[in-house]
Parts: structure tokens; sequence; C-alpha cells
């Protein structure tokens, strides 16, 4: 096939998608930063929209920790000291002191025996639920898991797949009680908290439910929770939804591009699961890490977080959550989740969706517009996300833009 023939089968591909309304289409590109100041948190620069400052409402980075003078200046100091890349895979001298510091850092934080880190967390999911399948696996998944995680399972061949309704336990658990020698191991996966909804998963409930079933297979029943929005984010010290619930998966994976504000992903668990990991993800074994930079800006995050200057980070996103959520609700929206800095406003339509975040836009507000596919049919929304470096009166602002919306 010659390059003009599958040019023109793309230009066609694309043409559909834009027939269905579901091309993303340009990007927006951010190209300068206005420090806050002023009782007003900062303010970014668009390619092409000149001197215009918008308000950031749709980051996730819930602490602001990306500009932490604190991150910033670990970064700088191990660009100097390492490069400005690894130069390898781990295992091929690819591992540099940063690497190692972070992963204990992260399964210190976590309370683990051990962690290890991957170039993003979704390499870290698909890296690692396709290795704790066998053949003789039943698979769990809740309705409204990441598309990571969707798709990790696409590459796994279990003996079954199941999925149950959106933190259903009863529906969970009627389809475990079911499943009762059809296989040696089972596996549960789950979101902590889910990134279009702002809601938790029940992770007390699930663990007292493999307690009561984990009899009936032989290899047991393994929980494993991707948290990527519940870390640095929810739970009284940012410890994410294990910490919120009082119960810890067997496997957690998260983020350290979210909520620590730099990039990169990682899991932690039993030493015995990490060594055998690293000896058989082909995403951690195959792929370059994170820069060391990114290891000592990420462990320099994490630090921030676990301080009491991070707990006040919390409590202001919380208190600041609390004043939107509000907010809204007084002016008439409807609004899910509750106590995560996602706030999802519902639209239920794909048109007036699109027309919300374009008015938004026109008030040099950054909010971000999910239709189909991306949230099923009638779950259109906006979805917001506080971050502690907004102030009140960023939060009041956008507020009062949305009282004059009409559409």
């Amino acid at each position: 096939m010659d390059q003009d023939k599958l040019s023109s089968i793309f230009t066609e591909s694309l043409s559909e998608l834009d027939r269905k309304g579901l091309r993303k289409g340009a990007e927006k590109v951010i190209c300068g930063i206005k420090p806050a100041g002023e009782g007003l948190g900062p303010r970014y620069h668009l390619a092409g929209y000149g001197k215009r400052e918008f308000l950031r409402m749709n980051s996730n980075s819930y602490l602001g920790l990306s500009l932490h003078p604190q991150v910033i200046q670990a970064e700088e100091e191990a660009v100097r000291a390492y490069g400005t890349g690894p130069g390898a895979v781990r295992f091929i001298s690819g591992t540099h002191a940063p690497h190692l510091q972070l992963e204990k850092q992260l399964a210190r934080f976590h309370g683990r025996q051990d962690a290890m880190i991957f170039s993003a967390a979704y390499a870290a999911i698909m890296g690692i639920i396709p290795q704790l399948i066998s053949e003789e696996t039943i698979v769990f998944s809740d309705a409204l898991n990441h598309n990571s995680i969707i798709n990790s399972l696409r590459l796994a061949r279990p003996a079954r797949k199941i999925i149950y309704n959106h933190l259903d336990m009863a529906d969970l658990e009627q389809k475990l009680h079911g499943c009762a020698g059809q296989g040696k191991r089972l596996l549960i996966v789950t979101d902590g908290i889910f990134s279009m909804r702002g809601d938790a998963a029940p992770l007390a409930a699930l663990t007292a439910l493999c307690k009561k079933y984990q009899g009936l297979f032989t290899e047991g029943i393994i929980t494993i929770v991707d948290d990527s929005h519940g870390v640095g984010a929810f739970g009284p010290t940012g410890r994410g939804v294990e910490e919120y619930e009082g119960v810890r998966a067997d496997i957690l994976v998260a983020t350290l591009g979210k909520a620590l504000g730099v990039n990169g992903g990682y899991v932690v668990a039993a030493a015995p699961v990490i060594a055998y990991l690293r000896e058989t993800s082909p995403f951690y074994i195959y792929s370059n890490p994170i820069t060391a930079p990114e290891a000592a800006a990420a462990e320099a995050a994490l630090s921030v977080l676990d301080s009491y200057e991070g707990h006040e980070m919390l409590a202001r996103m919380r208190g600041l959550t609390g004043r939107f959520r509000t907010g809204l609700i007084h002016l008439g929206f409807e609004v899910l989740g509750r106590d995560h800095p996602i706030t999802p406003l519902m639209v239920r339509d794909s048109a007036k969706t699109a027309a919300l975040a374009d008015f938004l836009f026109g008030h040099n507000i950054l909010a971000t517009g999910l239709n189909y596919p991306v949230v099923p049919r009638g779950d259109e929304e906006i979805r917001f996300q506080v971050s502690a470096s907004h102030t009140e009166q960023d939060i009041d602002y956008v507020l009062k833009a949305l009282s004059g919306f009409t559409g």
C-alpha cells in the first residue's frame, strides 16, 4: 500500500470522526505561565491567543507541586549531576541512584515492602496485569475502569473476564459466587478514584468479599487498585483510597504525573511480587525509565506531600473543592462526586457540553468537556478539577461566569 492510499484512508477516518462529533481536534499549547499573585492562582498563556491569561480548571496537578520551588530545585540539581536522560533501560546501566531512592520512598510512603517505577502509570498497568494472569485466572473489572485497564485485559488471556456493575458490590458478590471451581486464581482490578466521576472504589467492602471467597480458589484472590487520581489528592494525608477506606489492596498502582506534579508511574507491593515483575514486565524491561532528574523531583514532591506543608495543601484543596461544589449546586447544576477535587458538572448532552466548554473558554477558563465515547451516552459532562494552587477568588470567578451561561 503506497503512502497516498494510506493517507486517503486516514483522511476518511478523520472525516468520519468529524461527522460523529468524536474528533478531539487541535491541541491548545501552553506557551507561558504567570505565577500566582494578588489573590489569584497561576495563569496560563496559550499559543495563538496573545496576552490572554487563562485560569486552568482541568489540570491533574491537584497540589500545584509542578511549580513548587523545592521540586524544581531537586530536578535542577539532579540534571546537573546525572544529565537529561538515562541513556538505557534499567538493566542495561539505566538505573541511577535517584531511581532507587524514589522507589524506597514510595514503598515507605505506602507501607509496602518494595516499589518499581515505570515511564507512565499507563505503562505500569499494561506492564503488570498481563504478567499476573495465567490461563487459569479469572479477572473481574469494574464497568467504568480506566482505558489502561481495559487494554491490559485485552493484552492478557485469562480463563474468563467478567465486568461487574460500577461500584456494585452486590453484583460483584453474585458473580464471584458463580465462579467457584472455574479457575485457580481470581484477580479483581479497579480504579481507586474514577477519573470521569470523582467517586471512589468501596475498597473495604471489596476486600471483605475477597476474604469471604478466597477459599474457592487454590491460588487465592488478588486485588489491584489503580489510584492515580487518589494518591496526593484523597485521604487525610494524601495516601489515596486505601487511606480513606482503611484497607490495602494487594497491589497498588499510581502516578507521579498528577498530584505529585512530575512524570512517570509506579507500583508498590510485596517484595516477591516486585522482584517477579522486574523480571517479566516488558514495559519495564524494554523501555527507558523516567529520567534521574524526574525521579529526584518526584522524591522531593513526595517529601512535600508527606509534611505539614503538604497536609495544609490537602486541606486547602478540600476547602476550595467544597466551596466550588456548593456554588455549583446553588446555581442549579447537577454535580457528581463528593470528597475528591474532580468535580463533574453533568450536562448530559453532547452539543450543550461543547457549548459550555466554549463559553468557559471565552471567559478565559480552561475546562474539559467529556462526550461519548469517553463517557457513556447521557453522561456528558464538564470535568472541573480543583487544585491547591487555586484561590477563593479563582473559584468565585468560575462560579460567576457559570451564572451567566444560558445554553
